[in-house]
């Protein structure tokens, strides 16, 4: 034991030398553990910008806790993965799963470890096995992951590959969500093997790996299926196995081709390569403020970018949504649409920060179309899943055309938006009901009925303000009428958005508290009546109009954030977190609406609450989001809200003024120029803003635009601990 302890310690010693090598600039201020714990369901594994690999350690792989296959409070490693999602609600990928260890072939595969070996930076994980004290290290490129396993006791050494493994729903699946593939001995040192399964979506994953030194045999430990191999090593104490595995959701050969990223690179160099790209990225933006502020700050930029992921091979060819192989028009192919969530912030910081990439993501959607004839909802692995309700590729679609994004079709664009919401291609959608009520009926719809009508009606909005912009007057008309169908599911005697039913009498008894999901039923979407009647995300001023007047409308909002702190009924109570009384940040419902109070004449709440919220649910420990970070929405509703902003309608091109939380954040803008909001005389007590200036100029407006912050310039809070009076 002694000798072990002597071993672990100078292991310990190596990896905080070696990490401390390369946490250069801002990529020192990313704590890759937050939200790893709780329900944010992130991982701290190895992966670059927007790439395809998560290479990332395992700690169990089923049920709605390790939908990203890792817990902080675990102590035992069962693998380490190529494939994870990022902060999502539903379990999925953990495809292509390494395990080094020593002595006889194990019945299960795990082994415990010390927290304090433990050690992760943007694009490297680190952790040593205490069972044969064997150092594990993560490194990856956009399309490759890199293993280093040193193995500090001398003997024949081993690594399990298994692509059997999966993250599942349930114990059970795990033998059967693989429905076909096996591994493939291709040389003394290279295999490949391919598995397709089902989970979230149908999905094939390919993949090759090459290692550094010949393995002098091998078994498989599955007999005939032949989806988990052994492989085994001659090592010397201190001897390391190092393997550069590639995926490909096409081919064996396209995994073969993607390996040119590390091609001719050591471990040291690719882990390098990806500490740049990081900050690169990062290092877009420079913020100001304390140590503790620049980690939740460039924590929550650091999972904004780690996806929508490109799956496209390095030759451009990708796997689409009809499972065929085609062609990319520019080369990338993009995934992990979490578009229900990430239209309402994510999306609109890539507009700012990486324009271009936006347009591409936005290029993919079109051709997803081609193969699907449905504009995607939430897709997978290029597979739609039909996840969540509405269909929000289009907001997102809209806000870059408005913008002048470059490098799709805009009328392509709006064709494909008219097709997807005339034609019925979402199960959860029949238009022919939509038109002939003016709303979906609570006993037709079973489920979710008055969120869909809700958000249906936000993306009809969308669809006419690109009608608009084209001159497209008939569609402009016929897309501005639907988007008023909000108004069909008002209940004035409530002032509340609620079910109706096709006679048109309401739904009662008005269970207006409980919340609702898919599972069950109910009218809500992972939420109750009092989170949903907010979502007029485009009409705003027609919903202060519902409910009376801006002064009845920011009473509603008291109401919303000083009720019981309490969640009802038996729908998505894992979702509905973050409480503020009935405010739930830990779901994206809500997100915008602390910022209502700006626009009606009360901003002085919008600079309490936003405060609140940041201090509550973003906090720098692995439990310290308030639910999923749904990729990346979550901590791009904190970058914006840092700043001083935020999208209440993201098509609009308007950011509703708030309250910075750092003193000074700049943005290096793609086209040279810099964006900087700074709040003077900023504390603790003084979270209320006294006056702002854009450009040295006194600014009244409740919002700033798009085009402000792309002209480059400077936007001046001048704080105090006195909120202003309400003026309605």
């Amino acid at each position: 034991m002694k000798n072990f302890n002597r071993r672990l310690l100078i292991s310990t010693v190596l990896i905080m030398l070696s990490t401390a090598g390369y946490a250069q600039s801002v990529n020192k201020y990313v704590d890759l553990f937050i939200g790893t714990s709780g329900s944010g369901h992130l991982f701290p594994g190895a992966t670059v910008p927007f790439g395809m690999v998560q290479l990332s350690p395992e700690t169990g792989n089923f049920g709605w806790n390790y939908c990203s296959g890792y817990r902080y409070e675990d102590t035992t490693i069962t693998g380490f993965a190529h494939t994870h999602l990022s902060g999502t609600g539903d379990a999925d990928l953990g495809d292509v799963l390494f395990f080094p260890f020593q002595g006889k072939t194990p019945k299960t595969f795990a082994a415990g470890f010390s927290k304090s070996t433990e050690k992760a930076t943007p694009g490297y994980y680190t952790v040593v096995l205490r069972k044969n004290n064997i150092r594990a290290e993560l490194t990856a490129s956009a399309h490759t992951g890199v293993h280093r396993y040193t193995f500090n006791n001398a003997g024949v050494s081993h690594i399990l590959v298994d692509i059997q493994s999966g993250l599942v729903d349930s114990k059970e699946e795990l033998s059967t969500h693989v429905s076909e593939g096996h591994i493939t001995i291709n040389s003394n040192n290279s295999i490949s093997g391919y598995a397709f399964s089902s989970q979230w979506v149908d999905k094939e994953v390919f993949f090759t790996a090459v290692f550094n030194k010949p393995f002098k045999g091998y078994h498989f430990i599955d007999g005939k299926t032949k989806r988990r191999i052994v492989l085994d090593f001659n090592t010397q104490a201190g001897g390391q196995v190092e393997a550069r595995v590639a995926i490909s959701a096409t081919s064996i050969a396209g995994a073969q081709k993607n390996l040119i990223e590390t091609k001719n690179k050591t471990f040291d160099a690719v882990r390098a390569d990806a500490a740049q790209l990081w900050k690169k990225s990062l290092g877009k933006f420079t913020a100001e403020g304390t140590q503790a502020q620049k980690i939740t700050f460039y924590s929550s930029l650091y999972h904004t970018l780690i996806q929508p992921n490109n799956i496209a091979d390095l030759d451009g060819k990708y796997r689409g949504a009809d499972g065929k192989v085609h062609q990319s028009v520019d080369g990338v192919y993009y995934s992990t649409f979490s578009l229900w969530d990430t239209y309402r912030a994510a999306h609109p910081l890539y507009t700012i920060m990486c324009p271009d990439r936006d347009a591409q993501m936005v290029e993919t959607m079109l051709q997803h179309f081609n193969a699907a004839k449905e504009l995607p909802i939430w897709v997978l692995w290029g597979k739609e899943s039909f996840g969540m309700i509405g269909n929000h590729s289009i907001p997102v679609i809209v806000d870059a055309s408005l913008k002048g994004l470059k490098g799709f079709d805009k009328e392509k664009a709006f064709a494909d938006i008219k097709y997807t919401l005339t034609h019925n291609g979402n199960p959860k959608y029949d238009w022919s009901l939509y038109m002939r009520y003016g709303y979906l009926p609570s006993d037709t719809v079973k489920r979710e009925a008055v969120s869909r009508t809700l958000e249906a009606a936000y993306d009809d909005w969308c669809a006419a303000q690109l009608a608009k912009n084209l001159h497209k007057d008939a569609d402009y008309k016929y897309f501005i009428k639907r988007s008023n169908f909000y108004k069909n599911v008002f209940d004035k005697s409530t002032n509340l958005m609620r079910g109706r039913l096709s006679n048109g009498n309401w739904v009662g008894p008005f269970a207006n508290l409980d919340s609702g999901q898919l599972a069950i039923g109910g009218d809500y979407t992972e939420g109750n009546a009092w989170q949903y009647v907010w979502q007029v995300q485009h009409d705003i001023p027609g919903l202060m109009h519902l409910m009376g007047g801006k002064k009845v409308f920011s009473a509603k909002l008291d109401s919303l954030f000083t009720m019981d702190s309490k969640v009802f009924g038996k729908g998505s109570t894992v979702d509905v977190t973050g409480l503020i009384g009935q405010y739930a940040h830990g779901n994206e419902p809500v997100h915008h609406v602390a910022y209502l109070y700006t626009l009606a004449g009360n901003p002085a709440k919008t600079q309490q609450y936003v405060r609140q919220i940041c201090d509550e649910f973003y906090v720098n420990t692995p439990d310290g989001l308030s639910g999923n970070d749904d990729c990346g929405q979550m901590s791009a509703w904190y970058l914006f809200t840092a700043m001083g902003f935020y999208p209440v309608n993201p098509v609009d091109q308007h950011f509703v003024l708030g309250a910075p939380q750092l003193s000074k954040i700049s943005i290096a803008l793609p086209n040279g120029k810099t964006f900087t909001t700074e709040a003077q005389n900023l504390s603790v007590a003084n979270k209320y803003v006294k006056s702002i200036t854009l450009n040295g100029k006194l600014y009244t407006k409740k919002y700033i635009t798009y085009s402000d912050i792309m002209n480059g310039g400077k936007l001046v809070f001048v704080m105090t601990d006195k909120p202003a009076a309400p003026q309605f």
